[in-house]
């Protein structure tokens, strides 16, 4: 059976049920993966609620789960609050327990979940989803580029007073009226920008079709890996130029600053359920290419206290210090102040937690967020604002990394 077609036919078939999840890892190599596809249809369970609730949901039904966590789950966690608009209105957490999961892995399909005849099901599967084209979007700011740079050096007067070091700044694009086919979109975001952490969820009428290329965090066995992004430069128009940036993001020192800061927050988040001793830095600073960008990407690792349950090692770790900043509570303070949409799912976390408790979940950017009820369409994007800063270069990043998926709804410029 062909991998390729296998993946559509089984993308479009799971799309059939009311709730589906695909996380693609698009090919990527990727020693902590598992999984080339994983996707689950169909919901037996549903659970929307904060940690306690999800962990006692997933002692009950001990099965696979796919979801996400929102963002604003930072509420249940410290005293802050999420007051911005949200255009939205998805949970702040999904999670369902499927009837089907399927796999790829080394290229062979199978079936984790559900009858054995499943493969053939769906290869003689004729979908009855006809892909409709996009109406024309009229995508709008959130907040203009004068507020963004104004805001900016709001933020950079907090990190001259000492209230912070370093603050991950985000800016809502979204257009009303918009009638989108979320699984063809989903799609063309992930042939234009194939990422090892894509995803595609459905929650009845709401869709995130996500382009990640960032993991949160995932587990392997008693093993905990977290693999956080700070660094971004534009991919050059030649091999050589190319080349020449790359080599210029691995020793830009501004970066460099930015990537330590939240790899001392993330191993400080990781120490509080970790073997005293285990957490290590096992890459600092390496450099990944992807379609759009080169990202600077390290990799942080522990061993989980056999005492701790993993979903109270998510928890603790929770949101990711690449979407917050440091110290990660102020940070979270000064994002509602200064940002002018709710966060929800943006800059939280989508995947899967398995049988016998293993997990991996991406950190939702590059991201699209659909409503098809309200039809309200919606994009964030952000970066990391420190003291040296260029308050222009940040909002041209921001405008970078959303490329693929202005690229998507729009078509190529």
């Amino acid at each position: 059976m062909h991998a390729d077609l296998f993946r559509e036919q089984a993308i479009r078939w799971a799309d059939q049920f009311d709730n589906c999840c695909v996380l693609d890892s698009n090919g990527y190599a990727d020693p902590y993966g598992r999984y080339d596809l994983l996707i689950a249809a169909g919901a037996r369970h549903i659970c929307c609620a904060g940690f306690e609730d999800l962990k006692a949901f997933y002692e009950k039904y001990g099965s696979w789960m796919f979801g996400y966590l929102g963002y604003d789950l930072k509420n249940q966690i410290e005293n802050l609050n999420s007051d911005n608009p949200d255009g939205l209105g998805f949970p702040e957490s999904f999670f369902f327990v499927p009837e089907y999961v399927l796999a790829v892995r080394g290229g062979a399909p199978e079936v984790l979940l559900g009858n054995m005849d499943l493969l053939d099901k769906i290869m003689a599967f004729q979908s009855f989803h006809t892909m409709e084209g996009s109406s024309e979007l009229s995508v709008k700011a959130a907040m203009s580029k004068d507020a963004y740079m104004n805001k900016v050096a709001g933020i950079q007067d907090h990190i001259a007073r000492g209230d912070i070091y370093e603050l991950t700044f985000c800016q809502e694009f979204f257009a009303e009226h918009a009638h989108i086919d979320p699984l063809q979109t989903f799609m063309q975001l992930n042939a234009i920008s194939p990422m090892p952490f894509a995803g595609y969820l459905k929650l009845e009428g709401k869709y995130i079709l996500s382009a990640s290329p960032e993991r949160f965090l995932c587990k392997r066995e008693n093993r905990l890996i977290s693999q956080p992004i700070k660094g971004t430069a534009a991919r050059g128009s030649n091999p050589d130029e190319d080349h020449k940036i790359r080599e210029k993001l691995r020793e830009d020192l501004k970066e460099q600053t930015e990537n330590v800061m939240i790899v001392d927050l993330v191993r400080n988040d990781l120490t509080k359920t970790s073997v005293p001793g285990s957490v290590q830095v096992t890459e600092l600073f390496g450099i990944y290419t992807f379609p759009q960008v080169h990202q600077m990407i390290s990799t942080i690792a522990c061993d989980l206290d056999p005492a701790i349950h993993f979903l109270d090692a998510i928890r603790q770790a929770f949101p990711m210090g690449s979407m917050t900043g440091a110290p990660k509570i102020r940070a979270m303070e000064l994002i509602e102040q200064y940002e002018s949409s709710k966060r929800g799912t943006y800059s939280g976390a989508m995947g899967y937690f398995s049988p016998h408790g293993d997990f991996d979940l991406n950190v939702i950017i590059r991201s699209l967020m659909y409503n098809a009820e309200t039809r309200y369409l919606s994009y964030q994007v952000g970066g990391a604002i420190t003291y040296a800063a260029d308050a222009e270069k940040e909002y041209e990043e921001c405008l970078l990394k959303a490329s693929g998926i202005l690229k998507t709804i729009k078509g190529p410029r």
